[in-house]
Order: structure tokens, then sequence, then C-alpha cells
């Protein structure tokens, strides 16, 4: 066998070890689609026999179904994979990143979503359930404490994660996350450096929480709308 051909045989195998693991991966994908999240879908050593694949090509197709956050794998005795989920915190991610190459402000990203999220504040308070109150009472008894920047920005990503959830609409769950998670940890500090704004900050947090706890889903809509025209100023540099 000459040179030539050890290194189309080489290649051939190559491709035939890809396309074994992409297959595995699919299989492995549906397998946890098939299952809800946080089940156990089998050790190692069953999935091999499932498959009929080795470990190291298990191995690869594990590698690419984690990535998509479709299975957990966990080591020691109860270990092996499980099912999971992607949510809307990892499909922003590139999403994210795009926009900043792009030159995208979090004032151009508030601008945009503004209108979804007046719409998400209004589905909360006209489907909010008695665990979705519980939550948000919880909420409000904790806002005075958030009263440090960083205390601040990360309760203005909760509320907003407890608000699209509530609106039962993936779609604004998604849109939600990139307007409350893009770029506040870049400008955070500097939106919420003086007392006066983050104490403006709370009470609108509070009057959009009891709007929707008071099922008033027009006050709801106030509510959001000017915690949005706010965020707007203070972007824009006024007090």
């Amino acid at each position: 066998m000459d040179g030539k051909e050890v290194s189309d045989l080489g290649g051939l195998i190559e491709r035939s070890a890809e396309t074994l693991a992409s297959r595995t991966a699919r299989a492995l994908a549906d397998l946890s689609l098939a299952a809800q999240p946080g089940d156990h879908l089998g050790a190692e050593d069953d999935l091999l026999r499932r498959f009929g694949i080795s470990r190291p090509t298990l191995r690869q197709a594990a590698k690419l179904v984690e990535r998509d956050r479709l299975i957990s794998i966990r080591r020691g005795i109860k270990g092996g994979y499980f099912a999971e989920r992607p949510d809307a915190r990892d499909a922003i991610q590139s999403l994210a990143r795009f926009l900043r190459l792009k030159g995208a402000t979090l004032g151009d990203v508030i601008q945009v979503t503004r209108p979804v999220a007046e719409e998400a504040a209004v589905a909360a308070a006209e489907r909010r359930g008695e665990g979705d109150v519980e939550r948000l009472r919880a909420f409000v008894a904790a806002i005075d404490g958030h009263d440090t920047p960083r205390a601040l920005i990360a309760a203005e990503v909760e509320l907003a994660r407890l608000i699209a959830d509530m609106s039962g609409n993936p779609v604004v769950e998604l849109v939600m996350e990139i307007g409350y998670s893009f770029g506040l940890d870049e400008r955070g500090s500097d939106l919420y450096a003086d007392p006066q704004r983050r104490e403006k900050a709370r009470a609108m947090q509070r009057g959009l929480c009891n709007a929707i706890i008071d099922g008033d889903p027009d006050i709801a809509r106030l509510m959001m709308n000017r915690r949005s025209r706010q965020f707007d100023a203070w972007l824009g540099g006024a007090a």
C-alpha cells in the first residue's frame, strides 16, 4: 500500500468516525428530548450497549450534546447521563456577542425590547397563579436589601426572569433575557452608582410587583413603561 492509499484510508476512517459520532449525538439528543429534564438516561456502560459504539465515540458525541445543554453527565456511584434543557440564558450568549460586535448598546436593546417587556407585564398580571404571587411577594420583601449596585443589578435580572416566566411565552422569555442581561454587567455599576437612583429603582420594582400581584394589567403596563423610560433617561445622562 503506497503513501496515497494510506492517506486515503486514514481520511476514510476519520470521516467514518465523525459520522458515527454525529449519528450518536443525534440519537443521544433524541433520547433526552423523549425524557423529562432531570431523568436518568443511563450509565455510560448502558448507553454503550444501547448504541453499540465504543467509549471514545460515545464521549465525543456526549460533548456535542452537553454543549447544547440537552444532557448533563454526573460522575460517581449514582452518576450517569441525565436529560437537560437549554434555557433563555444559554440562548442569548451568542446573540449578545453578535450585538456587541455590531456596536449595540444597552439603550439600543431596551428601546427594542420595551414593547415586549410591557406585554410580559400585562400577561403576568392576567395569568398570575398562587405560586407566582408568592414568589413576587418574597421578591418585594427583599427589595430594601438591594442597596448596592451589584445587588440591584441581580434583582433587576431576577425580576425580569420572574415576569417572563409568568408570561407563559417562551419568545417573551428570550427577548426579556436579552433586554435585562445585555450590558447590565458592563453599565450597571454606573447606572446605579447614585443612592437616589437605587431608591427610585427599588420603588419602581415595588410598584410593578404590586400591580402584577393585584392582577391589574393596565397598571402593570404603565409601571413597566415608566421603568423603561427611566432607564433610557439614566443611560442618556439624566438624573
